[in-house]
């Protein structure tokens, strides 16, 4: 992704993007290419605060003693008791333990991904327990850095949305997808100054 076009873009269809841009400078998005390795943190991470879950998924890679990151094959042979001694809970362990199977089975089929659309590739990862679309949209945000993603649900982009409007309530999806409407072709660059907007300070 053309993050100094991305800019330009956002500038020109919307002036509050632009002051947004003046105060927060431009973002960073650097792709991962281990998507098995993506996949599992954002599992491990969900739900839970950035120290508690950074201090799990330390653990859950200190039980397989490499040096390079486990395999999926590597997880299955992983009592899944081991697994939750790492501190995931019941769920995330079957969540991990099932996006294992799938990869290692060769069910999700991420191989010709540059020719994927948005909507494909989200197909694919839904396959899997545990991830749903938010998973899936932060995957295609990034891992991948797909210039054009808007996750509608999250509850941080509903706030900056909400602060970039000046509401004082919960915008509908409806209202939301309308609006970003403007923000095309790099409405992952827009929510990721609307993130900013709910971190702060930030006063208009």
């Amino acid at each position: 992704m053309e993050i100094n076009n991305a800019l330009q873009s956002l500038r020109k269809s919307d002036p509050r993007m632009g002051r947004l841009i003046d105060e927060f400078g431009p973002p960073e998005f650097n792709p991962i290419d281990n998507y098995y390795e993506s996949l599992v943190r954002s599992i491990v991470y969900q739900q839970l605060s950035g120290k508690a879950a950074a201090t799990i998924y330390g653990r859950f890679k200190d039980l397989f003693n490499s040096r390079s990151y486990p395999e999926p094959k590597d997880v299955l042979q992983i009592p899944h008791e081991t697994l939750r001694s790492a501190g995931l809970s019941n769920q995330k362990a079957t969540y991990i333990r099932d996006l294992s199977e799938k990869w290692d089975g060769r069910r999700i089929d991420l191989s010709n991904v540059d020719s994927m659309t948005n909507e494909e590739i989200s197909a694919e990862l839904i396959k899997v327990k545990g991830i749903g679309q938010w998973t899936a949209d932060m995957f295609l945000m990034f891992t991948l850095v797909r210039p054009d993603v808007f996750p509608l649900g999250d509850l941080g982009i509903q706030k900056g949305f909400m602060g970039l409007n000046k509401m004082d309530r919960f915008p509908t999806p409806k209202e939301m997808e309308v609006e970003a409407e403007m923000w095309r072709p790099y409405r992952t660059v827009a929510a990721w100054y609307l993130w900013k907007i709910v971190d702060g300070p930030f006063e208009w």
